[in-house]
C-alpha cells in the first residue's frame, strides 16, 4: 500500500518504521522541521525511541502536499491531540472522497468534547475516518516487541484494509465496530494514569495502583456507555489493555508526570520535566465536562483535575477520595 503519516512524534514514527517492516510504501510528515532534519541526518539515533532505526525507503518531508501527492491507500493521522482540527483543516482541501484516515492520537478536545475521530470528520466530512488504538508504547513496536492493538471504523471493509496494513507477526491487529467506545478508552485511560502516577510519587503501594486502575475503568465505563459505547470495548485492548499498561509503565508520560506531582511538582514543572506531549493533562478537563454532562459521577477523574488545575496537594486529593460516602461496588447487584 502507498501510506503517509502525517506527526513524527514517537508513536508516528514508531509506526512509520513498522508499516515499512511490512512492506508498504510510507511518507512521514511533520511541521518541524528539526524532527525531519534531524531523522534525515543520521536514522540510526531517533529522539525517545533507543534502538530504532528509520530505514532509508521511508520518505521525510515538512512539505505536506509532497506527503498527499499521489494516490494514498491510507492516511495515518499521528499528530498530538491540541493540532488534531489545525492539521484536518490544512490537510481537507487535498482529501478525496472516501479516503481512509486512521487516527492514532488520544484525547478529546476541550472545548467541543469531541473525540479527535469526530474533530477530523468535523474538518474533513468527505473522509473515512477510522481509529487505531490499544496499549502500544512505542518505544517497544519500534524494535518489534510483541503487541496488540484494535482498529475501529463504522465500515468493516476498512477496519479489514487497516487491519491488513498494519498486521504482521509481532504486532497483532483486532477489529471493532466501536470507534467511540476505542477513542473514548485510550483518552479517559490517560487521566487514571495520572492518578496512578501520583499514588507512586506518593509513595503508596501495588494495593493503591490496583485500586485505582479498577475503579478508573469503573469511571470509564460508566461514561462510554452512557454516551454509547458497548461494554465490550471498555474491557478489551483500548479499555482496561491500554489502563493497565498506561498505569503501570516506565514508558508512560501520563504515569510519569504523575509520578512527579505526587513529589510535589506542579503541573508545569512537570511537563516541563517531561518534556513531551502528555495527553492526559489536555484530556482531563474535557473528561470532567464531559462527565457533568452526562451525570456520571467520575471522583477520580474530578480529583486529578483539582490536582492539576487547583494545586491541590496530592495527598489531599487521594485522602478525599477514600473518605467519601460509603457505597456498594457494583449497584446493580441486589441482596
Amino acid at each position: 500500500m502507498n501510506i503517509t503519516v502525517l506527526g513524527a512524534g514517537t508513536w508516528g514514527t514508531a509506526l512509520t518504521i513498522l508499516l515499512n517492516s511490512n512492506k508498504h510504501k510510507v511518507t512521514l510528515w511533520s511541521a518541524i522541521e528539526k524532527e525531519i532534519s534531524a531523522m534525515a541526518a543520521d536514522r540510526s539515533r531517533i529522539r525517545n525511541l533507543p534502538g530504532a532505526v528509520m530505514p532509508e525507503e521511508v520518505k521525510l518531508t515538512t512539505d505536506i502536499e509532497e506527503a498527499l501527492s499521489g494516490e494514498k491507500d491510507i492516511i495515518v493521522m499521528a499528530v498530538a491531540s491540541i493540532y488534531a482540527r489545525k492539521t484536518a483543516a490544512l490537510i481537507a482541501p487535498m482529501i478525496k472522497k472516501g479516503q481512509i484516515i486512521v487516527n492514532v492520537a488520544k484525547g478529546i478536545e476541550e472545548k467541543s468534547l469531541l473525540t479527535l475521530t469526530e474533530v477530523i470528520s468535523d474538518e474533513i466530512k468527505q473522509a473515512e475516518v477510522c481509529v487505531l488504538s490499544g496499549p502500544t508504547h512505542a518505544e517497544e513496536v519500534s524494535v518489534h516487541i510483541p503487541s496488540t492493538i484494535v482498529a475501529g471504523s463504522h465500515s468493516k471493509e476498512a477496519a479489514e484494509k487497516i487491519q491488513d496494513a498494519f498486521m504482521n507477526d509481532y504486532f497483532r491487529v483486532y477489529t471493532s465496530p466501536d470507534v467511540l467506545g476505542i477513542e473514548l478508552g485510550g483518552s479517559l485511560k490517560n487521566v487514571i494514569a495520572l492518578a496512578a502516577g501520583i499514588a507512586d510519587g506518593l509513595g503508596y503501594g501495588d494495593n493503591t495502583k490496583a485500586a485505582l486502575m479498577t475503579r478508573g475503568i469503573a469511571e470509564i465505563t460508566r461514561l462510554g456507555i452512557k454516551m454509547g459505547g458497548h461494554p465490550e470495548t471498555f474491557s478489551g485492548l483500548s479499555g482496561m489493555g491500554d489502563l493497565m499498561v498506561t498505569c503501570t509503565s516506565n514508558h508512560s508520560r501520563n504515569r510519569n508526570a504523575g509520578y512527579l506531582l505526587g513529589q510535589g511538582k506542579s503541573c508545569e514543572a512537570a511537563l516541563s520535566l517531561i518534556g513531551q506531549t502528555v495527553e492526559g493533562v489536555y484530556c482531563a478537563k474535557a473528561a470532567l465536562a464531559l462527565s457533568k454532562k452526562f451525570d456520571v459521577s467520575m471522583p477520580i477523574v474530578e480529583q486529578v483535575c483539582m490536582v492539576l488545575f487547583e494545586d491541590k496537594p496530592a495527598i489531599e486529593a487521594v485522602h478525599d477520595l477514600f473518605t467519601r460516602d460509603k457505597k456498594a461496588e457494583h449497584s446493580s447487584l441486589s441482596w
